[in-house]
């Protein structure tokens, strides 16, 4: 198994793991943890998790692949989720998605040639009051008109290469 995370990241997960009545409830926190370092948890990760929480791959995978802002391949180092629930909608996040598409030249779920960005559509960012809302990376942008785009990628494009 490639080393997905540090012996120390390891051990401490082990430990918070032992100190909590059910390890279900790290599932995330050792998923995250694994995604943070590589980008994506793959199959080893994955399995890694499992290990680490004394569950089945099977218990893990089942939490993986309900989120979506876990990733179950590979991503762009920045990921763009456009929020498409019914607030967002109403307020035009289809017309962003469109936008993005275009400026990018790839589609929902799709990397950019050079890996930066990966396009993703999502059923909540928790930012109602700010519709239309696009999270790239830890960012939230709220109440975005698709004339910001260009703008607000190039800012992204340019802390990505730092």
């Amino acid at each position: 198994m490639a080393m997905l995370l540090s012996e120390k990241q390891i051990t401490q997960l082990k430990r918070r793991v032992k100190e909590t009545p059910h390890p279900r409830e790290m599932i995330l926190d050792v998923l995250h943890a694994i995604q943070d370092a590589n980008g994506w948890i793959s199959e080893e990760g994955v399995e890694l998790a499992a290990i680490i929480l004394g569950l089945s791959p099977l218990q893990v995978e089942e939490v993986a692949t309900f989120y979506d802002k876990l990733y179950r391949r590979p991503v762009g180092r920045k990921v763009i989720h456009i929020c498409d629930s019914i607030c967002c909608w109403s307020r035009g996040s289809e017309t962003l998605m469109l936008r993005l598409q275009q400026l990018l030249g790839i589609a929902p779920g799709e990397t950019t040639a050079d890996g930066m960005f990966t396009l993703l559509p999502t059923c909540c960012l928790g930012a109602c009051a700010e519709a239309p809302a696009v999270r790239i990376g830890k960012t939230l942008y709220g109440n975005v008109a698709p004339e910001q785009l260009e703008a607000i990628l190039d800012s992204e494009r340019a802390e990505g290469q730092l």
